[in-house]
């Protein structure tokens, strides 16, 4: 039988090169509200955090508006969304940590000197730090996840984590991160950074896993709900 190209482009990319046609073909002209991503889920069969992926792509790359509170708006018709090479999106790298980091925090409670520990603490500080003067940068919070990789003792585990963390660079996280909705939630960070550090101290890995899974999921939680087109 005839060969066929097996698809592997990214399942957010997927979608968004559905839309960019319905916009391109004039279904969807400039300045109409799309459908809301809610709707797009059902019908798409996908979660809402794929829609979600896909409308950064096209925000990134000019063809949509996401206005908070008000929806998502066709802003042009020849876009420059990235391609699959700009890396996994935003819900795929929090899910790929949240099965990773997870793991490790166990690791780390087993394998991690004082000396370590007493570090990661010192990461907190810098997160305070940061808080306080309102920086948009993030060290302290890479410090400390990519510290407790590191506390595991396996190098191939802290060289994963490290990869992980340098996707959050790419635009389509930056997109998200860089919300001012986000510095509200930095506060819940630290509180969740300091219940991982409690049980890493106590040597506890079922708690360590727990706390840092619970940490994952707040963030996922927080992203979606930072450019919510409904508000």
């Amino acid at each position: 039988m005839p060969v066929q190209a097996v698809e592997n482009r990214r399942l957010y990319r997927q979608i968004a090169d559905q839309i960019e046609r319905l916009i391109a073909s004039g279904r969807f002209a400039p300045g109409e509200r799309l459908p809301p991503e809610r709707d797009l889920a059902a019908k798409l069969g996908v979660s809402r955090a794929t829609v979600r992926e896909a409308m950064i792509a096209l925000e990134l790359g000019g063809l949509v508006d996401i206005r908070i509170g008000s929806g998502i708006y066709v802003s042009g018709v020849g876009g420059n969304a990235p391609e699959d090479d700009a890396g996994p999106g935003p819900f795929e790298l929090l899910d790929a940590r949240g099965a990773i980091e997870g793991g490790t925090a166990a690791l780390a409670a087993v394998n991690a000197t004082d000396e370590e520990l007493t570090a990661l603490r010192e990461t907190l500080e810098v997160m305070r730090r940061e808080q306080a003067s309102g920086a948009d940068n993030e060290d302290g919070d890479r410090l400390f996840h990519i510290g407790i990789a590191r506390a595991t003792h396996n190098a191939l585990l802290a060289r994963t984590v490290i990869e992980l963390w340098e996707w959050t660079r790419a635009p389509m996280w930056t997109r998200l991160n860089d919300n001012l909705y986000m510095r509200v939630n930095r506060p819940r960070w630290l509180a969740d950074h300091e219940r991982i550090l409690d049980a890493l101290w106590r040597r506890d890995a079922a708690d360590a896993r727990t706390a840092m899974g619970d940490h994952l999921a707040h963030v996922k939680d927080a992203l979606l709900k930072a450019t919510d087109e409904t508000g």
